[in-house]
């Protein structure tokens, strides 16, 4: 990655209240199911997620994977179950109180500001950071204008992590969809995650796109050592990238381990290919 800074941790100290403790386990799902008017999109699935860990959740269509995002990170309450971060039960807490605890998202479906700017959309993701009162906000020298210089630092070296230099001042909706995928992306990081979800990152990516983000997420994981979950329909790449994976159908876990063993699986070729592709 010649030529690139490497993205380290930020230049910005983070809240007190927002660092997790020294434990292994970053995250433990215990259980949860979810129903929709008679409809199971998950049912009793429990997983943890330990520090430092990429974890994939594939499986075919309908199989439940963005519902158990939905959940980690609010948008959904599980009827049943329990999720802990850190030392935190986090099952009822709403959103917004999950991403000042450090849980970000990149969303399969672009949920940017079409007409702002990159560099304005990524800073979107620095407002729960973002400690002066409005008063000061609206004078804009001493404290304010130095903590909006920081923000600013930062943005850009998440800008320049992600090589959108170039892009930096175009308005989002100008932009070829890889780009705006990189932006998503970018604003996620920009909240200081200790945990990272990915809703297929790489869709409608070309290939040399793919790889450069397969690039970027291996690095987040190498250098900050930030744990992560990933749903991804490109099996090569989460085969490539991966720890550990959960593969689920029809709501429910059908295997889970390292992807060597999961791709052999004969419940997991079953779900995507049918009865009569087993041996």
């Amino acid at each position: 990655m010649q030529g690139r800074k490497a993205f380290s941790a930020g230049s910005i100290p983070l809240p007190v209240e927002r660092a997790l403790p020294l434990v292994d386990t970053v995250l433990a799902v215990e259980r949860i199911t979810l129903r929709f008017s008679g409809v199971t999109a998950i049912d009793g699935l429990s997983f943890t997620l330990r520090a430092g860990e990429l974890l994939g959740i594939i499986g075919p269509n309908g199989a439940g994977k963005t519902s158990v995002l939905n959940c980690i990170n609010g948008f959904y309450h599980p009827q049943a179950g329990r999720m802990q971060f850190g030392a935190h039960d986090i099952t009822r807490l709403p959103p917004h109180e999950r991403a000042r605890l450090g849980i970000a998202r990149a969303f399969q479906n672009l949920a940017l500001y079409p007409g702002m700017s990159v560099l304005a959309n990524i800073m979107s993701g620095r407002l729960i950071h973002m400690r002066t009162g409005l008063l000061a906000a609206g004078v804009y020298w001493g404290r304010a204008e130095r903590e909006l210089l920081a923000h600013r630092t930062r943005v850009e070296e998440i800008i320049d992590f992600l090589e959108m230099e170039e892009y930096r001042n175009h308005h989002v909706a100008e932009l070829p969809y890889g780009i705006q995928k990189k932006v998503e992306l970018g604003r996620a990081l920009a909240m200081e995650p200790q945990l990272l979800l990915l809703d297929e990152p790489m869709a409608g990516m070309s290939a040399d796109e793919k790889t450069d983000v397969a690039r970027y997420v291996l690095e987040l994981r190498e250098v900050r050592g930030l744990p992560m979950i990933l749903i991804e329909h490109d099996m090569g790449v989460v085969m490539d990238l991966c720890d550990k994976l959960i593969a689920m159908d029809y709501g429910k876990r059908i295997a889970e381990g390292p992807p060597a063993e999961i791709q052999h699986h004969p419940e997991v070729i079953k779900a995507y290919l049918g009865e009569e592709h087993i041996a």
